[in-house]
């Protein structure tokens, strides 16, 4: 019995004889940068070659670090709660430090949110806010009522911290949404 062996590479082009001797490839390969003025430099592919004027670092478009919906869920609550824990180890409980964390969250939530997912900022903002409080809150007393009462009286104190941070999250997102929808409609 005669086994079949697979070829694990694709086959090698073949070669025609050049000036030099060698074989020389048929199959084109990647075309060379052209220097029509004869400078010497090499000019990057269309695709990577920077603006005329623009400096490394500078003025070039940095690649695109946008949150997914779930990204924006996970950094709004690790950054209200790391707030919200800081302001009770330093000030006794939420309060001022607490909702400044808050607000600056959810400026930065709808601010980096990619625009697929520009509804996720200001859901994923109170969300945030109630289990910072849920976890860092004042109870009123035992079991599961004491923390529902606990939340309750925390979201009622600090409703104005709440809506600044939501308002502010859903005032971006929205106007982001009508710039992303002007520049397709043209």
């Amino acid at each position: 019995m005669e086994q079949q062996r697979t070829r694990t590479q694709p086959p090698r082009p073949r070669g025609r004889a050049s000036d030099e001797g060698g074989p020389r490839p048929t199959v084109p390969g990647p075309a060379a940068p052209s220097d029509p003025a004869g400078r010497g430099r090499l000019r990057l592919p269309r695709a990577r070659r920077r603006p005329e004027g623009a400096v490394a670092g500078r003025g070039t478009a940095a690649p695109s670090r946008r949150l997914t919906a779930v990204g924006t869920g996970v950094a709004a609550v690790a950054a209200t709660t790391a707030g919200a824990v800081a302001d009770r180890a330093l000030l006794g409980g939420p309060g001022v430090l607490f909702g400044l964390v808050y607000v600056a969250v959810c400026f930065q939530v709808a601010v980096r949110v990619r625009p697929a997912d520009l509804a996720a900022a200001p859901i994923s903002g109170p969300i945030a806010f109630a289990l910072a409080l849920l976890a860092t809150g004042h109870t009123s007393g035992r079991g599961v009522g004491g923390h529902v009462v606990g939340l309750a009286a925390g979201l009622a104190t600090r409703a104005g911290w709440l809506f600044a941070g939501t308002g502010l999250a859903a005032a971006i997102t929205a106007a982001r949404w009508v710039a992303l929808r002007r520049s397709r409609g043209r």
